[in-house]
């Protein structure tokens, strides 16, 4: 999920047969921005879905992150932080946020988040990420416990399913000289590209990952040729692989019907993770204010967005 608002080029192309029924759009030029209830997933060994943070890009990283707020919504279950060692913001910073997240009671996904490089289709950019865990592991665990997810939107429309298997096994292989559990694999194309995940998977040597996908208006299944729709999670899914929805919200400026693709994914039981509760750079954050504006806040009211990501996230009658 980039920090600006992103201009997308789409037009209407020929409807082609691949169960989706849609109208259809080109893949866009650039990278996408970042129901019926349910219980709560067991893919990821979580609780129940959640939010995303980014708060790499602000505040030097040094923010109230909002706990007071989140505490009062009891279907926020996970929280998937993106770190970006890029930034101001110091490992210090990484630790102190997964430390309070464990602390606040909230199953935690790590993600290792490089802006510069959203869409790379160099495995030596998947491979740095990898170093970088097994380098900062040892600080990041004493945080306490979270799921790794290697590397946010590695891979483009355009990678064929063999370099994408062939370069995540180099990845996966490293990070498992530190980490034994599930590892979060972001399916390329910035999280749409189903069928190129799904092809590649005989051929990924781990059995223990989970595919993320990233739902928003513009997404694209370029190797299929149309709109993401239903029918591609079921590809997904029927790779055999646990599956989630690691990030999901309203924007991107396309015509993919985004509410459906999240409500399909939680009638599959899989987690979803809503973007975002603060750090979008534009206008999805699901609280006030944000961080780009104000880094001294203390205390934070919902924002207009935050019903929109709130009531995909499920209801359950316990606390």
């Amino acid at each position: 999920m980039g920090l600006k608002h992103i201009v997308f080029i789409l037009f209407i192309a020929l409807i082609v047969s691949c169960g989706c029924g849609e109208e259809q759009t080109t893949s866009p030029t650039d990278t996408p921005p970042h129901s019926t209830p349910s219980p709560p997933s067991s893919t990821l060994g979580l609780e129940g879905n959640g939010v995303n943070l980014q708060p790499s890009y602000f505040c030097n990283g040094d923010m109230d992150l909002g706990w007071d707020l989140m505490d009062n919504y009891y279907n926020i279950k996970t929280l998937r932080i993106e770190m970006d060692p890029n930034t101001s913001s110091s490992i210090d910073d990484f630790v102190r946020w997964i430390d309070e997240a464990n602390e606040n009671g909230y199953d935690v996904i790590a993600t290792y988040h490089n802006a510069q490089e959203l869409g790379s289709t160099d495995p030596n950019i998947l491979m740095a990420a990898a170093k970088w865990w097994v380098e900062n592991w040892d600080t990041l665990s004493s945080a306490g416990s979270f799921t790794v997810n290697l590397s946010n939107e590695w891979g483009d429309h355009g990678i064929s399913s063999k370099d994408y298997a062939d370069a995540y096994n180099e990845a996966i292989d490293t990070v498992r000289l530190m980490y034994s559990g599930p590892i979060i694999c972001d399916i390329p194309g910035w999280g749409q590209e189903t069928h190129t995940a799904a092809d590649a998977s005989p051929n990924i040597n781990d059995d223990d990952i989970i595919f993320s996908v990233h739902i928003y208006t513009n997404g694209w299944n370029g190797k299929a040729g149309h709109n993401l729709c239903e029918a591609d999670l079921d590809y997904l899914e029927d790779a055999g692989r646990p599956c989630m929805v690691g990030e999901f919200g309203n924007g991107g400026g396309g015509s993919v019907d985004w509410s459906a693709l999240v409500d399909h994914a939680r009638s599959k039981g899989w987690s979803v993770i809503g973007w975002s509760w603060n750090g979008d750079g534009g206008g999805m954050n699901m609280i006030d204010p944000y961080w780009g504006n104000n880094c001294s806040a203390t205390s934070y009211t919902k924002s207009s967005y935050f019903d929109i990501i709130y009531n995909k996230l499920g209801k359950y009658t316990s606390n």
